[in-house]
């Protein structure tokens, strides 16, 4: 037995309520935490998984993606050091000189489990998975637990009511078995109160009770953002703003030409951190062009971020595109690139989560009133597959979650703006 000494993180009182909780007189407990964001959630289940592992245990560990179940196995690695007497990233696996060790899957593997045995296996944000994870349960990371009378933690935060979440579905259905322990956000001591207290009036009313209350919300037919708070008092846009910091623009590009909604989608931005509203749209366009025809436009684009660079005094003027790197935005890309034009990839943490992840991750701030649009791009009309109107509030205001066939382009070309001035939910 090796005498090296491992230090764990404490536990606030809420956690030590749920790690409690799992030692009651039974085994094989199955166990549901619906929590807030920021409530320790993953850091406990990173402890209790090192913990089980010290003890000689086999635990499981399951999450959405590898992006996600990374940083989990860089710390639980980091912690565990003094004792691993193997580890690899490849084959996602630490074992310890005490026999125990911590297997690591993706949920995008169908089989995440099979043929393993586990005494504890814990799948993190699984309210991220929209579909399968009830097969992959029941069929692969269920029967890992058999010979060893395992339990499993099955935690998250919602995304939804949805019949294909299972999250959701083991939280509601109550003869699955799983145990559910609910912990909003507010229920972490060691944040600020004053502060918690504060996020019911910086963000929309659904995105709070699901991400910080910790609720199942009916998103179906909700709207993200309000045009009354992108605009000033008495239903008017902004005026153009003067001595920003810097302009740039960011571009959602079509999938493939001929498609029926899908279009390449501009907004144009000011950033400011001292002085006015810390994000304005000054413009936006909407075109449907073809593939070729893309290097005709770029040009364009860029002597408009001039001129609103030049328009709007930028102090360190235009910091370029910010371009969707799929499809057609390839092509973009590289034309900036050979034009020597200042023109970046947006973050595939950006571009890999869905339309109402990412609105949602942004709508905290125009919630509250930072993010406001010019009355130039008010109002702004342009014809766009045959209808002449301003398409940026059509689709920005207009976006509905479950309505299949929305003109989204403008949506997601704003939602980037928002990420990439101003940070999302996520930090990105």
């Amino acid at each position: 037995m090796p005498t090296e000494r491992i230090a764990f993180p404490k536990f606030h009182a809420k956690q030590k309520e749920l790690y409690r909780a799992m030692y009651g007189p039974n085994t094989g407990g199955r166990y549901l935490w619906r929590c807030g964001r920021r409530f320790g959630k993953t850091t406990e289940l990173e402890v209790i998984a090192a913990d089980r592992a010290i003890k000689g245990s086999a635990v499981g560990w399951f999450s959405p993606n590898y992006k996600l179940l990374l940083p989990s196995y860089k710390r639980i690695l980091k912690l565990l050091r003094p004792i691993v007497a193997h580890a690899s990233k490849v084959d996602g696996i630490i074992e310890l000189k005490t026999g125990g060790s911590i297997e690591f899957w993706t949920l995008n593997d169908e089989d995440a489990g099979r043929s393993r045995s586990y005494d504890l296996a814990i799948i993190d944000e699984a309210g991220l998975v929209k579909k399968g994870l009830r097969e992959i349960w029941e069929q692969s990371i269920s029967p890992t637990l058999l010979d060893r009378r395992g339990d499993a933690i099955m935690a998250g935060t919602p995304k939804g009511i949805d019949p294909e979440n299972f999250f959701y579905v083991a939280a509601s259905d109550k003869s699955l078995g799983w145990a559910e322990h609910h912990m909003p956000t507010s229920s972490n001591p060691t944040l600020d109160p004053v502060g918690v207290a504060a996020l019911i009036n910086e963000y929309p009313p659904l995105v709070y009770q699901q991400e910080f209350l910790a609720e199942f919300v009916d998103w179906s037919g909700a709207a993200f953002f309000s045009l009354d708070s992108l605009m000033l008092e008495l239903g008017m846009g902004a005026p153009m703003p003067q001595h920003v910091d810097c302009v740039f623009v960011t571009i959602d590009t079509a999938v493939k030409t001929g498609r029926e909604n899908d279009g390449t989608a501009v907004c144009y931005w000011a950033k400011s951190k001292l002085k006015g509203y810390p994000l304005v749209i000054l413009d936006w366009d909407i075109v449907q062009i073809e593939g070729a025809l893309l290097e005709t436009w770029l040009p364009t684009v860029f002597q408009n971020l001039e001129h609103y660079a030049q328009l709007t005094k930028a102090r360190m003027g235009s910091i370029g595109a910010f371009i969707e790197d799929k499809a057609s935005g390839s092509i973009l890309l590289q034309q900036a690139a050979r034009r020597g034009w200042p023109a970046t990839a947006i973050d595939s943490d950006l571009t890999s989560v869905g339309k109402d992840e990412r609105a949602i991750s942004v709508s905290g701030y125009v919630y509250r009133g930072v993010v406001k649009m010019t009355q130039h791009a008010y109002d702004k009309t342009v014809n766009f597959k045959g209808q002449s109107r301003n398409h940026f509030i059509t689709q920005v205001c207009g976006y509905r979650i479950g309505v299949k066939d929305q003109m989204d382009d403008l949506l997601d070309a704003f939602c980037y703006g928002v990420a990439i001035a101003l940070g999302n939910a996520d930090g990105h």
